[in-house]
Parts: structure tokens; C-alpha cells; sequence
């Protein structure tokens, strides 16, 4: 089993100095890849539903600062050699498909081929509005075509494509992706729509975990949602083992010096051998990877060295025993 973790998006920890500190120790510490959000703008004023709460409320508001995503990954590649990038989610609808697979195709080329492309359809209405994206309520469909998009300027020697939001033809796309035959894409969301893309489309699935509607963040809720995945999977003719699977440890709280009780607050709360313990019942439904959830991440952590020491409890008591 794999374990990465997700970089802050917003505040102290944002800083360049830190984000490369952040990075890079988290590969000397043997994580295998890092994970970075994707928001733009942040509207004032939201009414989409948040889907990822149980009230609905997206807490994003209250600090709208927010880095770019693929700006912040292309920096990062040049701090590090060996760990992953990964776009967690990138909401595809966004940006154009043309320039997005090109801006893609040069951090493989720039990370010698360490990308991996986790997509999304995006929820917050109103940051489409601003960026004046095809229409939100088409972002599934467009998310499944602008997919095929990239396939084809990656692989394709000569890039055809005739869609209805996006058409090319007689151009030239280089240089291509490191990775062959492109980085993998992994597709988020839960429901049914995304475990379909990512049947269709996808070389992984990473679900959230806390959607209230389709919940993965315990090992039962996550044996539904894979059973759904293998469903769809066998309706085009692939097998469960073609995708990789990452699954987010949420409430992770590792309580050291005897600290362990009964009354665990989240699965992933407890003692190491706890944690451990949780984390070999994912593995057993077929997780690949997993991603712890830091304190730093969600604003919690008020110093790097905060960050650092949640890293390096992870990385020295509990990813031993996995």
C-alpha cells in the first residue's frame, strides 16, 4: 500500500518556502505522492449545495485565498525528484481542454513523468459563473468529452477530434506526456455518474469519503461503492484490478504514549496499531492508496513545524505496521 497526503491550498503553509519544505520532506519520509486542490475564484456569496457536508455549507468562504493548481504542481516539480503530483480534484470543466492537456503534458514532461491527473466535475455554480465556462449544468457531459480530449492529444500523432464542445484537427501536440501511454487519470466523486467515468475513462477512482449522499469514509460504505464500480467496470469489459483505488482516511488522529480507547471518534482515530488495523480493512477491499488527513490542510495546524510532525508521526508510527 501507497500513502500520500494533501497540501494546503490556503493560508501560512501556502508560502513557496513552506510548500517546498512541505514537499519535500514529505518525500524523504517515503510518502509517494502529494495532492493539491483546485479552486479559482472563491463567489462571496454561495447557494450551491456543498456536497461534502452534512448542512450543506461550503466552509470555503471564510478565507477565499486560494493558490492555482497546476501552477503550484509545476513549481513543485522542481523542488522534488521522486514523488508524485497528483491533481486532486482538478474540476475539468474550467478550463480549455486544449490548453489543459498542454499544460498537463509539460509537468509530466517537467516532473520526468510523475503526474498523475485526478478530474472532477466541480459543484460551486457560482465559480463557473465567474469563469464563464460552458454551461454547469452540462459539466458531466463536458467532463467525459474533454477526457477523451486529452487522450487523443496525448497519443495521437495526428490529433483529430470532432466534439460538441470541442473540435481540432490538423495540429500538432508535442511534446507528449513522459508517461506512456499518458499519466494516469484518476477520477473523483462518489455517485453513480462518477463511478461510471470512471469505468469508462479512468486508470483509478478516489472517492472523497464524507459525500452524505453516497458516504465511502468507512469500510462498509466503501465496499458499496466499489460493488457499484465493479458493476459499471463489467458493462464495458473491464476488470476490478484495472483501476487503482485511493481512499482518503478521514478523522485521522493518531493518539500516542497509551493515549487509545474504545470511544474512537472516526475510524482512523486511535492508537497506531488502531490505525493500522482500520487501514488493513481497506486493503482487503482492494485500496491502493491511502491519504491521511492532516491538520495543516484543513487550517488547523498554525505552523509548518505543525504540519511537519503530523507528517512524521504518519510516516514513523503508523505506515510501519500497513
Amino acid at each position: 500500500m501507497k500513502f500520500g497526503f494533501m497540501l494546503p491550498s490556503r493560508g501560512l503553509l501556502t508560502r513557496p518556502d513552506n510548500l517546498s519544505a512541505i514537499a519535500k520532506h514529505g518525500e524523504e519520509l517515503g510518502y509517494s505522492f502529494i495532492m493539491f486542490p483546485d479552486h479559482i475564484v472563491i463567489p462571496r456569496d454561495v447557494s450551491s449545495q456543498y456536497p461534502y457536508s452534512e448542512s450543506g455549507v461550503f466552509p470555503g468562504t471564510d478565507n477565499s485565498e486560494t493558490m492555482e493548481q497546476l501552477t503550484t504542481l509545476a513549481f513543485l516539480a522542481g523542488q522534488t525528484t521522486s514523488i508524485r503530483l497528483v491533481t486532486s480534484v482538478m474540476v475539468v470543466p474550467h478550463r480549455s481542454p486544449v490548453v489543459t492537456a498542454k499544460v498537463l503534458s509539460t509537468i509530466d514532461v517537467l516532473s520526468q513523468g510523475r503526474l498523475t491527473v485526478g478530474v472532477g466535475t466541480g459543484w460551486l455554480e457560482e465559480e463557473f459563473r465567474a469563469l464563464e465556462t460552458q454551461p454547469f449544468a452540462e459539466r458531466g457531459a463536458i467532463t467525459d468529452e474533454y477526457i477523451q480530449v486529452f487522450k487523443e492529444l496525448w497519443t495521437s500523432d495526428n490529433p483529430y477530434f470532432d466534439g460538441k464542445y470541442c473540435r481540432f484537427s490538423e495540429i500538432d501536440f508535442l511534446p507528449k506526456p513522459v508517461q506512456k501511454p499518458h499519466p494516469p487519470i484518476w477520477v473523483g466523486g462518489e455517485g453513480r455518474r462518477a463511478i461510471r467515468r470512471a469505468a469508462r475513462f479512468g486508470d483509478g477512482w478516489q472517492p472523497l469519503g464524507n459525500n452524505s449522499r453516497f458516504p465511502t469514509a468507512s469500510a462498509e460504505d466503501l465496499a458499496v461503492g466499489l460493488r457499484r464500480l465493479d458493476a459499471e467496470l463489467k458493462k464495458v469489459g473491464r476488470s476490478a484490478v484495472s483501476l487503482e483505488i485511493t481512499s482518503r482516511m478521514l478523522g485521522y488522529e493518531l493518539k500516542k504514549n497509551g493515549e487509545a480507547s474504545g470511544s474512537r471518534q472516526a475510524a482512523f482515530s486511535g492508537s497506531a496499531d488502531q490505525i493500522a488495523s482500520e487501514a488493513h480493512r481497506f486493503q482487503e477491499l482492494g485500496v491502493d492508496n491511502l491519504v491521511p488527513s492532516f491538520h495543516g490542510v484543513a487550517g488547523l495546524a498554525d505552523s509548518l513545524e505543525a504540519m511537519l510532525g503530523d507528517m512524521e508521526d504518519f510516516a514513523n508510527y503508523v505506515m510501519p505496521k500497513i
